[in-house]
């Protein structure tokens, strides 16, 4: 159980249901509402990651594949914060991917400590289809939202973001 499912879980034990989350008509609580969020998430999560694992993808696989995709060819450094993997769990995606070889790794001819990762064609011809397929799911799984409330979702979670973010800085967390 994660450290942020133990805080809800404990404050609404302390605090009491009824007044820890939101009556109907109410007010909604933060807490409350990040309780929904991580739900939708870890809803979405139980049904995107079956189909990943059944082509031998795990979920950091898929993240290192897409981020090569959309941005292409990068130091294994600049990998890891684009995918939310510290430096060593992104070195052992990429040695899973290169093994399978899904991707390159070049070393850097002025710096030995420096390796670009890039997709291979096999990484391409693979991936691409999984992505699609992928694509299309997670497309399903928004079907009941209108373009207009995507739109206004985004803006709203980047606010959150990028408030969450900045409240990290002054709060000096890396």
């Amino acid at each position: 159980m994660s450290f942020l499912s133990i805080s809800i879980y404990m404050m609404s034990t302390i605090l009491g249901r009824d007044a820890f989350f939101m009556e109907r008509g109410k007010t909604p609580e933060a807490i409350h509402t990040l309780s929904i969020m991580l739900k939708a998430l870890r809803a979405i999560r139980y049904l995107a990651l079956p189909p990943l694992l059944k082509e031998g993808l795990g979920d950091s696989d898929f993240r290192v594949l897409d981020v090569l995709l959309d941005k292409g060819p990068m130091p294994v450094n600049a990998l890891g914060p684009q995918v939310d993997l510290n430096p060593g769990s992104v070195s052992v995606a990429v040695d899973r991917l290169y093994k399978k070889g899904l991707v390159s790794r070049v070393e850097s001819e002025s710096d030995r400590r420096v390796r670009t990762v890039s997709l291979t064609e096999k990484g391409r011809r693979v991936f691409v289809p999984i992505f699609r397929q992928h694509a299309a799911l997670i497309k399903r799984v928004f079907q009941d939202v209108s373009p207009e409330e995507q739109r206004k979702l985004e803006e709203v979670l980047e606010r959150i973001a990028k408030r969450a973010e900045e409240l990290s800085e002054e709060e000096g967390h890396p």
